[in-house]
């Protein structure tokens, strides 16, 4: 920054101001010195000569918070990423659902490649450790702020690449010691997705020997094992975790998954309020949509998946697997979520391929375009694919998510991937703060406006332990946002999700304007944040600890 930035005055006047703290919507006046917000003053006489932005007839609020996104590749594009940016969200959590870029293991570096490339598209690989990586990202900038997780998933494949077994006491050490890497670099916390392998392999009791070694302020985010018929005892090994470590835990995207479960949300919510009232620091986020999206091959069972891209496909080049498989979606797999089961095959749409053939069609459409049955006709989009695919699932209730986002523990994430997967991504990329904002806040009163701005804003800050963001006051960073609450929404559906959102009429990073009139002004001004500092720990500056698998080249590997 320099010297002229630092000395900006910019006062924001006459804006409905709803600071974050869950009241708010007074008109104020907001003063910035450079990055920072200096004062908030009821409206009035403007006070020496600052810059003047004139707010009348806008929603001002702080910076919305992305809790949960998968966009850890974005920075490293040419091409800007604006699918947040223009909702109005100027900070993202990313490395969630145990999917993370690093730590990389030589020995196996492709099966991670092959693990995240299910989830981000093709990335220039030059860095080994988290803290390298961090730096990759230091050095190509960012759209929104970046806020990383490591993935368990990620860090199990540097230790035991896709074995499906416990780890031996050697191997949990190593997984420990990348964990703690991992958080020296900058990174708030760790990541699961144990509805993926190698994720689902793993037991409660490795779940909570590194939730335990997380220091006391950075928190475990879990995908849990399940979303259907599993879904409360899912619940409660979160809940589990969060107790006996004595940690932060976030469910991620809380939901309940297909119709025989649907209403089961007032349980959930009730199994996750009794645990927060006898004092387990738990909370959740959801998206406000009725489907879901992730990798097509996660609709495989787990006996599918154990094993690298390579022999995955020649089981499903094998008609004996592949009468197997059929046989698991009609009868169920102890301890798997079958999604087959939750929507049925005609709830299934394929949003993204490699070469984009088979992008808006159900699994349904396409074995009747194929004159063959549904399993063959996944498996064959599975072959032609290589696996690189993803799909949307239609398998919630709109009163189930209603409640879920109604919970005043309950923060707001969008889940969405990547840019670059191409194909018809989940709306909520493009989507899912505008949404909220208007179908369930303006047209629905689920909330008042200021306790949804609190759940995006200040809630996620504190509970990921996000210094600097998250409210409007006197001290903070001037991350901020200002909409139209008559108009402010998103109208892309699943097949046309494109549209920008509406009502966002400009967005403020560090005190500076990066959308004006709804169109993203071309410089990149996030920054890799960096969580409160904690006991015991190494500043990121001093560079990474030695790389614990340095010496091991005789672990099993896969």
């Amino acid at each position: 920054m320099t010297a002229d930035d630092e000395n900006r005055r910019v006062a924001i006047v006459g804006g409905l101001v709803f600071d974050g703290t869950g009241t708010g919507g007074d008109v104020r006046d907001i003063y910035l010195t450079g990055d920072t917000i200096t004062d908030v003053t009821p409206h009035g006489a403007i006070r020496g000569t600052p810059a003047i932005i004139d707010a009348t007839g806008l929603a001002v609020t702080p910076g919305f918070i992305d809790v949960h996104s998968h966009a850890d590749c974005a920075p490293l594009f040419r091409e800007h990423d604006t699918s947040k940016i223009l909702q109005g969200v100027t900070t993202e959590v990313v490395g969630n659902c145990g999917f993370s870029l690093a730590p990389r293991h030589d020995d196996t570096a492709a099966a991670l490649a092959a693990y995240v490339g299910r989830v981000f598209p093709s990335v220039p690989w030059a860095w080994r450790t988290t803290a390298e990586l961090l730096a990759c990202i230091d050095d190509a900038g960012s759209v929104t702020n970046y806020v990383p997780l490591v993935g368990h998933g990620s860090i199990r494949i540097a230790v035991m690449g896709m074995d499906r077994r416990e780890p031996s006491s050697a191997e949990l050490a190593q997984m420990t010691s990348l964990l703690r890497q991992a958080l020296d670099a900058g990174c708030f916390g760790l990541s699961s997705g144990l509805i993926y392998p190698p994720g689902m392999y793993a037991t409660s009791q490795e779940l909570l020997a590194l939730a335990s070694a997380l220091p006391a302020d950075r928190i475990y985010a879990s995908h849990i094992r399940g979303e259907g018929d599993d879904v409360s005892q899912s619940v409660m090994e979160a809940i589990a975790v969060s107790e006996s470590a004595g940690r932060r835990v976030q469910v991620s995207h809380l939901k309940v998954a297909g119709r025989g479960n649907w209403g089961r949300s007032a349980e959930l919510l009730r199994l996750l309020d009794t645990a927060r009232a006898r004092g387990v620091d738990i909370s959740q986020d959801a998206y406000p949509y009725t489907a879901a999206s992730t990798m097509l091959a996660a609709l495989l069972p787990p006996g599918m998946l154990d094993a690298d891209d390579a022999e995955v496909l020649r089981r499903l080049a094998d008609p004996a697997a592949v009468s197997t498989l059929a046989a698991a979606f009609t009868d169920g797999v102890p301890g798997w979520q079958n999604q087959v089961a939750d929507c049925g095959w005609e709830g299934i749409l394929v949003s993204a391929t490699a070469d984009h053939r088979y992008e808006g069609y159900t699994i349904a459409g396409l074995a009747g375009e194929m004159g063959t049955d549904p399993v063959r006709a996944l498996v064959r989009v599975l072959l032609d694919e290589r696996l690189q695919a993803s799909m949307i699932t239609f398998s919630m209730n709109e009163s189930d998510v209603r409640a879920i986002l109604a919970s005043s523990s309950t923060m707001i994430g969008s889940d969405g991937l990547p840019p670059g997967m191409g194909g018809r991504p989940h709306p909520r990329l493009y989507g899912t703060f505008p949404r909220f904002l208007g179908k369930h806040i303006r047209e629905e009163k689920l909330m008042p406006l200021a306790e949804a701005v609190r759940r995006m804003t200040h809630l996620p800050a504190t509970t990921f332990g996000i210094p600097g963001r998250g409210l409007i006051a006197a001290g903070h960073i001037a991350d901020i946002v200002a909409f139209e609450i008559e108009t402010v929404g998103h109208d892309g559906d699943y097949l046309n999700p494109f549209c920008p959102p509406a009502g966002i009429s400009w967005v403020m990073q560090s005190g500076r304007t990066v959308v004006r009139e709804s169109q993203f002004c071309g410089v990149r001004r996030g920054r890799r944040l960096l969580p409160r500092p904690r006991e015991g720990g190494t500043d990121p500056a001093n560079g990474p600890a030695e790389d614990p698998l340095k010496h091991a080249e005789g672990m099993s590997k896969s």
